[in-house]
């Protein structure tokens, strides 16, 4: 009995230890197995291309900039045009070619709008009627355009010699993109129609002397009320611009008259089409005092405090107010009074 008891035991044992050992077996095969399907995942996921980058908005997916420039024919001495907004002295009329420096500006500003994707181009010409100049630029241009017409009114013409502050330049004509974009038409050339309603897009007045950086466009893009940002070599300063705190603006940077409403340049904001589109009397000013044109627009549609900073909470430059030199004349007057001035028939 004793016997029989312990072979009992020994057999219990042995079925134990081969229980045990197959179970041992069992797990060290299963872990092969794991082993071996993360490393077939791995090499799986080393022979899968990368994911593409994430694509930027189709361009009709974004809202559009509607660029207002207003523009005028520069004219030295020997070449004044009452015609264009400028006293004539001694009463001489002479030829076109007297524009100077206009065709430079606006080809450097068009080839910068053509870098922006959804761009809308509002130029507006300080004139009785549109120029070939202007029209032919606008059409070998390439980009989505309406070109406008509108004389600045005599009392509000700068005299020959008269600094630039004494009547605010640019008034009528910025005033006529804005009653186009509201459905009151004039358009001499290109796109006639005003943008439908409900479109969504952002109104920046761009002087056709400045100097603007493609990402500028980006950051005023998606504007929902009124979008600001600094301005290099304005006022006398490095740059002028608002100060930010906590995302908010909550002042400016300014040497000249800082109790302005909005002590900000033209070139430093834009609006929303929307709100713009909504404040149908919101216009500029052009008896606004001096430093004021802005503020005449601006208080019609923001608050100081709700402007959406941008550039990087203002911290960054984007756009800067240069003006192109006056070109010395001396010569080519000299030459005018030879009879042997240069051909009339180039258009510069």
């Amino acid at each position: 009995m004793k016997l029989k008891l312990k072979n009992v035991f020994l057999a219990y044992f042995l079925v134990s230890i081969a229980g045990l050992l197959y179970a041992l077996v069992q797990l060290a095969a299963e872990q092969l197995r794991q082993k071996d399907l993360r490393i077939s995942q791995l090499q799986a996921e080393l022979r899968r291309p990368p994911p593409a980058p994430a694509q930027p908005p189709e361009p009709e997916a974004l809202p559009t900039i509607y660029v207002v420039t207003p523009t005028y024919a520069r004219y030295g001495l020997w070449c004044t045009q009452e015609s264009f907004g400028v006293e004539v002295r001694d009463g001489h009329e002479l030829e076109e070619q007297g524009r100077l420096v206009q065709k430079a500006e606006l080809v450097r500003l068009s080839q910068t709008l053509s870098l922006v994707p959804r761009l809308h181009w509002l130029l507006v010409e300080d004139a009785e009627g549109p120029t070939p100049l202007v029209s032919g630029l606008l059409a070998a241009s390439g980009l989505l355009f309406t070109h406008l017409v509108v004389l600045t009114p005599k009392a509000q013409r700068l005299r020959e010699g008269e600094p630039g502050w004494v009547h605010p330049r640019g008034v009528e004509q910025r005033n006529k993109a804005l009653d186009w974009l509201r459905g009151r038409g004039g358009a001499v050339g290109g796109e006639k129609d005003p943008p439908p309603p409900g479109t969504q897009g952002v109104v920046y007045f761009a002087d056709d002397d400045n100097t603007y950086s493609r990402e500028l466009f980006e950051e005023m893009r998606w504007t929902r009320g009124v979008s600001v940002w600094p301005v290099g070599l304005v006022g006398g300063l490095r740059f002028e611009g608002p100060q930010v705190q906590d995302g908010r603006v909550v002042g400016f940077h300014t040497a000249w008259e800082p109790n302005r409403p909005f002590p900000v340049d033209m070139a430093g904001f834009a609006v929303a089409l929307p709100l713009l589109l909504a404040k149908p009397n919101a216009q500029f000013d052009s008896t606004a005092p001096r430093g004021h044109l802005e503020s005449s627009l601006l208080s019609h549609l923001v608050d100081p405090k709700d402007l959406e900073p941008r550039a990087a909470n203002c911290t960054r430059v984007l756009v800067w107010h240069t003006r192109t030199e006056k070109p010395k004349m001396k010569q080519e007057e000299q030459l005018q009074r030879q009879g042997r001035g240069s051909d009339p028939a180039v258009e510069v």
